[in-house]
């Protein structure tokens, strides 16, 4: 029954049309990015780390840029195409926050990439595109100009690479695209390296135990490990896949603004490095640990602004409970899988989910923010599609659950869209509990 819903699964793979996967993209992308344009420019002031972000593009934009270089906690990749996005459209609010439009809208298609590798099927890797847009999550860090959105977005399409790379024969192409991927994700904030820590950590483990010559007693094609996996990808490949073409995909950020002074790119790292590891942090109003995030203790407020007496324009980052606490059970029902049939799809489901979220736990970092957790919340919707697909589920049920999604995260628009605002009786029907004010 395995080896034919394996043939059954390559057969549909196979049947995957390129041109038709371009389109579906393309309208994902389209829409998408409609969705995220609508009311982008309110307010017309500054929101949340925006006072950090923007003037740090701007600061870029500068002829000769004075010094003390603003923001130099990051790297400087996100900060530069937010500053092409204000050199094209003006300093405004159009102009700080159109490029995280975009990729926010890529964030999405990059979601739907990653479930054709998975599930072989256009229709549940739509239905994962749309679960993460409706993620609530996604929604608000695409119409901000924060730095998690452009990691975000280079870091699914790496993972999507990683994915589609990872069945094939000979991977060296795609890992090599996804090495890059990752870079990119890293040279905007350095939580782009989880992922990329994620996909060594597999594929080092594939073959530390393809050297230890491990094999299953009654091995099949849908599991996580084969022994033939990837033949003719050795250390050299890893290294250059996973090492050499990531560092092409960071260092060229940092040379366009500090010039090729060894001593200045790696006073750069240093300083990010330090900022990153350092326990020396007040504590900060929003600020919760990364136990609490999957379970949405502690949401991050944006904004919020009283526009009159009974009504209030509003940002919160929360998240839809209606995706977030739903995946906790299919992320459960995709480590039974993995535990009792080592099935590869649920794997790598579990791979992208915990790699970069359980990352922060490793971290001396004593300040966290419930926005450290949106690269896993994205990757969770692979998890719920997983479990609504599983054998013996009907297709409706699937769809029933996007539609579910879609109506919590309608009801939550008036937090997540200040243009939409909200009545205060409103605001008060949605904070169900006491942490979330």
């Amino acid at each position: 029954m395995m080896q034919s819903a394996v043939k059954t699964l390559r057969d549909k793979s196979d049947g995957l049309s390129l041109a038709r996967c371009g389109l579906v993209c393309a309208i994902i992308f389209i829409c998408a990015h409609a969705a995220f344009l609508a009311g982008v420019t309110v307010p017309e002031k500054y929101v949340f780390d925006e006072v950090h972000y923007v003037p740090a593009a701007l600061q870029m934009l500068e002829p000769k840029p004075e010094e003390p270089m603003l923001n130099p906690m990051h790297p400087p990749l996100a900060k530069q195409i937010i500053a092409l996005s204000i050199h094209v459209f003006g300093d405004n609010a159009f102009g700080w926050r159109y490029a995280a439009t975009v990729f926010g809208a890529l964030s999405v298609v990059a979601i739907y990439l990653c479930g054709l590798a998975l599930f072989a099927r256009h229709a549940p890797a739509l239905a994962a595109s749309l679960i993460a847009f409706f993620n609530q999550m996604l929604f608000v860090q695409a119409r901000i100009a924060m730095l998690d959105i452009f990691a975000l977005a280079f870091a699914l399409f790496g993972i999507a690479a990683f994915l589609h790379g990872y069945r094939r024969e000979r991977p060296h192409a795609l890992f090599a695209a996804s090495g890059i991927c990752f870079g990119l994700s890293a040279s905007c904030k350095w939580s782009g390296l989880f992922p990329l820590a994620t996909a060594v950590l597999i594929v080092l483990a594939v073959r530390l135990l393809q050297r230890w010559r491990t094999q299953f007693a009654d091995g099949n094609e849908a599991d996580w490990y084969r022994p033939g996996l990837w033949r003719g990808f050795g250390l050299h490949h890893i290294a250059i896949c996973f090492v050499l073409l990531p560092l092409v995909g960071y260092l060229p950020s940092f040379v366009a603004l500090y010039g090729f002074s060894p001593s200045d790119l790696i006073e750069a790292q240093r300083r990010i490095f330090a900022d990153n590891t350092t326990t020396a942090i007040a504590g900060h109003t929003y600020m919760s640990s990364w136990p609490s995030w999957p379970l949405l203790i502690r949401p991050v407020w944006y904004l919020f602004d009283k526009v009159d007496d009974d009504n209030i324009a509003a940002i919160v980052l929360l998240g839809n409970p209606l995706v977030l606490w739903a995946a906790l059970p299919a992320l459960g029902l995709a480590l039974r899988d993995f535990v009792l049939v080592r099935r590869g799809d649920a794997f790598l489901v579990l791979a992208f989910y915990f790699g970069p979220y359980l990352a922060w736990a490793l971290l001396p970092r004593t300040l966290g923010f419930l926005y450290y957790y949106v690269p896993a919340a994205t990757t969770a919707s692979l998890a719920l599609v997983y479990a609504l697909t599983r054998e013996g589920v009907p297709r409706w049920v699937l769809w029933a659950y996007v539609v579910i999604a879609g109506a919590g995260f309608a009801a939550m628009l008036p937090i997540s869209a200040a243009f939409v605002g909200t009545s205060m009786a409103t605001f008060n029907r949605l904070m169900l509990f006491q942490s979330w004010i």
